[in-house]
C-alpha cells in the first residue's frame, strides 16, 4: 500500500515539474498572434542573434578559463597554488547581475577608474575613449566571471581522476607539456569540460538581470517585456517557446555529439603524483594567470560592493532588510526542502523500479534545468491565472462573492516554479550519493524485512546523507539568486533580496542596491566555502599520504 503511494507520489512530482513546460508550449500555440506579427516578429532576429552571440562568447571563454586554470593547479606547484586552487571557485558565490552593479559603479564615468584616469592625465570627459560597460561585451564579461567555476570544478575533478601514465608516456615520446595536454589529457577530460560549459550556457540563456541592466536584448528580456510592458501573456509564451526550443537544442546537440565518450582513468592518478614545481618567472606568470579571474570575479566586486554599501547609509540589520532576508530565506527553505524530498522520492522509485517509465520520469523531472526561469514562470502563470479567473467567476455567479487570485498571487506558486527549475540539481546530487550504494544492499535489506519506506529511511538515506545535504544547500542558494521567475510570480506585498536589488539598480540607485547584493553574495558564499573546505581537506589528506609513503621503511 505504501509502496504504491510512493509510486504515485513520484509520478505526481515528475508531472508537476514538467507541467509548466507543457503549459508554456500550449499557451504559445493557442495564443493570439497579433502582438507576434506586429511587434515581436520584427525584433525576433535581433533577439536570436544576440542570444546566440552571447552564448558563443560565454561558452568559449568559460571553457578556456576553467580548463586552463584546472590543469595548472592540478599538474603544477607554483607560488600560492594551494590558495588559488580554492580561490578560483569563489566567484561562483556572486549572481551575474550583482557583478553588473559593482562593475557599473567601478567603470562608469564617475567611477574610480575613469576619475583616476582624468586626475592623472588632466583630460576632460571628451578627450578620451573608454569602453562602455553597459554593452554586449560587458554582459558577456559579467557572465564569464561568475560562470567559469562550473567548468573549473568539473575539469579539475576530471584531471585529478585521470591516469597520469598516458600523459607521462606522451612526454617521454617527445611531446612538450602543451602538446601532451592538448592531445592526451584534454580529450579524456572532454565530457567534464563540455558538461561544465553546457551549465554555463544554460545559465546564460536563462539570465535576465544582467542583460536587462545592460540593455542587451535577448529572449529573456523579450519575455519580460511582453509580459509587463505589452501586457500580452500569449506573446510572452510564444517567446518562451522559442527560448525553450533553443535551450533544448543546445542540450540535445551536446548529447548527440558526445555520444558514448567517457572519462578515462586507470593507473596512477594525477592526484597521487608529485607535482613539478614552477620557479622564478614561469611560476609567477602562472600565478598571475590564475589570479586574474579571482581578482576580477571576486575581489574587485567585493571591494566595490562594500564601499558602495557604506556610502549608501543603509543598515543591513534594519527591520526592512530583516524582512527581506526573512522572506528570501523562508522561500528558499520551503523550495529546497520540497524539491529535495521530491528528488528523493523520484530517485528511490527509479532505483526500485528501473525501466523505461522510470527513465522517462527522471528525464521529465530534470528537464526544468534546461529551461529558463522566465519560461517556467510563464508556463505556470497562464493556466493558474485562467483557473483563478474561472473560480472567481463561478463563485461570483453562484454566491455573489469574489475570491480574487487564490493561487496566482501566492508563495506556493513560486515554490512550484523553483521545484520545476531546480529538480535536476537535487536529482543529480542525490544520485551521486546513491551510486555508492551497491545494488545487493537493496536485496539484503528486503530479506531482512526492510522494504519500501523502511529501506529508504534505514539504508539509502544514511548512506546518501551528505549528498542530500549538498542538494539542500545547492537548491537553497539557487532559489536565493533566481530572478526572472521571482520577478514574474512574486506577490505584490512579498519582496525578496533579489527583487529589491534589481529594482534599486533599475532606478540607478546602485549604492543602495549594493546592500541586498552583498546579502545575496553572503548566502551564495556558504556552499562555496563548504566546497573549499572539502578541497582543503583533500589536499591535507594527499600530503599526509605522500609523507607516510616517503617515511615508510624499506
Amino acid at each position: 500500500m505504501i509502496d504504491r503511494l510512493l509510486h504515485r507520489l513520484a509520478w505526481l512530482v515528475a508531472l508537476l515539474c514538467v507541467a509548466p513546460i507543457v503549459a508554456a508550449a500550449l499557451a504559445a500555440l493557442t495564443g493570439d498572434l497579433d502582438t507576434w506579427r506586429n511587434v515581436l516578429a520584427p525584433v525576433l532576429p535581433r533577439f536570436a542573434g544576440t542570444t546566440l552571440l552571447l552564448v558563443a562568447i560565454v561558452g568559449t571563454a568559460t571553457a578556456a578559463i576553467g580548463t586552463g586554470a584546472a590543469w595548472l593547479v592540478t599538474v603544477y606547484r607554483f607560488p600560492f597554488s594551494r590558495t588559488l586552487e580554492v580561490a578560483l571557485a569563489l566567484p561562483l558565490a556572486f549572481p551575474a547581475y550583482v557583478l553588473a552593479y559593482a562593475y557599473t559603479s567601478f567603470l562608469d564615468h564617475s567611477g574610480p577608474v575613469q576619475s583616476l584616469l582624468r586626475d592623472v592625465t588632466g583630460w576632460g570627459p571628451r578627450d578620451y575613449w573608454f569602453p562602455e560597460i553597459r554593452s554586449m561585451g560587458g554582459a558577456a564579461a559579467m557572465l564569464i566571471f561568475v560562470l567559469y567555476p562550473y567548468v573549473y570544478l568539473l575539469a579539475r575533478a576530471s584531471f585529478r581522476q585521470q591516469s597520469s601514465n598516458a600523459y607521462l608516456v606522451a612526454r617521454t615520446l617527445g611531446h612538450t607539456p602543451l602538446t601532451a595536454f592538448w592531445r592526451v589529457a584534454l580529450p579524456m577530460a572532454r565530457p567534464a569540460i563540455v558538461g561544465g560549459a553546457l551549465l554555463a550556457v544554460m545559465e546564460t540563456i536563462a539570465d535576465y538581470g544582467t542583460v536587462a541592466f545592460f540593455n542587451v536584448d535577448t529572449f529573456a528580456t523579450g519575455i519580460y517585456q511582453s509580459w509587463f510592458s505589452l501586457g500580452d501573456r500569449g506573446a510572452a509564451a510564444q517567446l518562451a517557446l522559442c527560448l525553450l526550443g533553443f535551450a533544448l537544442l543546445v542540450a540535445g546537440l551536446e548529447r548527440v555529439q558526445r555520444g558514448r565518450i567517457r572519462t578515462a582513468g586507470r593507473g596512477a592518478r594525477f592526484e597521487t603524483v608529485e607535482k613539478p614545481r614552477l620557479r622564478g618567472g614561469p611560476g609567477w606568470l602562472v600565478t598571475a594567470l590564475c589570479a586574474v579571474p579571482v581578482v576580477f570575479g571576486f575581489v574587485i566586486p567585493l571591494v566595490m560592493l562594500g564601499s558602495m554599501a557604506v556610502d549608501s547609509g543603509q543598515n543591513i540589520l534594519s527591520a526592512r532588510y530583516a524582512a527581506l532576508m526573512s522572506n528570501s530565506v523562508t522561500l528558499a527553505a520551503l523550495a529546497s526542502v520540497l524539491t529535495v524530498l521530491g528528488a528523493v522520492v523520484i530517485g528511490f522509485h527509479a532505483r526500485m523500479r528501473p525501466g523505461r517509465g522510470a527513465r522517462a520520469m527522471v528525464l521529465g523531472a530534470g528537464l526544468g534545468y534546461a529551461v529558463p526561469g522566465g519560461v517556467i514562470a510563464v508556463g505556470l502563470m497562464v493556466p493558474f491565472a485562467a483557473l483563478d479567473n474561472a473560480i472567481d467567476a463561478a463563485m461570483e455567479g453562484w454566491f455573489g462573492i469574489s475570491t480574487g487570485l487564490l493561487i496566482t498571487g501566492s508563495v506556493w506558486l513560486m515554490v512550484l516554479a523553483y521545484m520545476a527549475r531546480f529538480m535536476a540539481a537535487a536529482l543529480n546530487a542525490y544520485d551521486s550519493g546513491m551510486a555508492t550504494v551497491p545494488a545487493h544492499f537493496d536485496a539484503i535489506g528486503r530479506s531482512l524485512g526492510q522494504s519500501g519506506p523502511r529501506l529508504l529511511w534505514r539504508v539509502h538515506l544514511p548512506v546518501a546523507r551528505s549528498s542530500v545535504l549538498t542538494a539542500l544547500l545547492i537548491v537553497f542558494v539557487d532559489v536565493m539568486k533566481e530572478l526572472p521567475a521571482t520577478l514574474i510570480l512574486h506577490p505584490f506585498n512579498f519582496q525578496t533580496l533579489a527583487v529589491q536589488a534589481h529594482r534599486l539598480a533599475s532606478d540607478e540607485r546602485l549604492n543602495e542596491a549594493a546592500v541586498p547584493s552583498l546579502a545575496l553574495m553572503a548566502f551564495g558564499l556558504i556552499p562555496v566555502l563548504i566546497l573549499c573546505r572539502s578541497i582543503g581537506r583533500e589536499e591535507r589528506g594527499r600530503r599526509a599520504a605522500r609523507l607516510a609513503t616517503a617515511v615508510k621503511p624499506g
